[in-house]
Formats: structure tokens, sequence, C-alpha cells
């Protein structure tokens, strides 16, 4: 069974950080992209970074000019996880936060998981 559970939000204040973990089962995790999605009440769907995304490349990351510098993308293919550090938060970083993944070179994603709350306070 394919799964990916997400971990480590919570609640912060503004310029505080968090990190978020994505961890993959039932599927060959290095040969995947993961990327990070997340949706605020109201709000669209928003692509915030995934890593492998850029020309299939395992290692590669991609941010949403909304987080690029304050978030950095990491995966840990021994544990079957990606990270995502979560610097100097904002409160219109506040949404659920789900991650996703799709074959390397792939253009739509195969499997998400659950999503987890993300909280900043002012």
């Amino acid at each position: 069974e394919v799964q990916l559970v997400e971990s480590g939000g919570g609640l912060v204040q503004a310029g505080g950080s968090l990190r978020l973990s994505c961890a993959g089962s039932g599927f060959t995790f290095d040969d995947y992209a993961i990327g990070w999605f997340r949706q605020a009440p109201g709000k669209e769907r928003e692509g915030v970074s995934c890593i492998g995304c850029r020309d299939g490349i395992s290692g590669s990351s991609y941010y949403a000019d909304s987080v690029k510098g304050r978030f950095t993308i990491s995966r840990d293919n021994a544990k079957n996880t990606v990270y995502l550090q979560m610097n100097s938060l904002k409160p219109e970083d506040t949404a659920v936060y789900t991650c996703a993944a799709k074959s390397l070179g792939s253009s739509s994603y195969n499997y998400w998981g659950q999503g987890t709350q993300v909280t900043v306070s002012s």
C-alpha cells in the first residue's frame, strides 16, 4: 500500500520556524519527485516547493516565489523522507500543507498525503 504521511505541523509565532516531514512507503522513493502544496481556507491550492521536479533530476529543487529564501526542501532517500524547513514564517503561510509524489519527469502527481496544519500567529 502506497502511503505519504506528513508530520511536523503546528502553531508558531511569526518569525519562527517549523520543519515538515513527508515519509513515503509502498513505492520506490528514489524514483519519485516530491512536492509540497498548501491550501488556506477560501484559497486555491498552491505549489510551494518540489524536489526532483526540475528536468527529472532527483536532487533538483523548485520554490514558489512566496517562499523563496525562507523555505528549504531536502530529501533523505535512505529514510524515504522529504523535509521542508520553513523559516521566517509569516501569518500568510498559515495553511494545510500536503506532500505528493510523482515519477521523475512526469507532469502528474500519483500519490498524495493527508496534510498537516501549519498556523502562524501574528
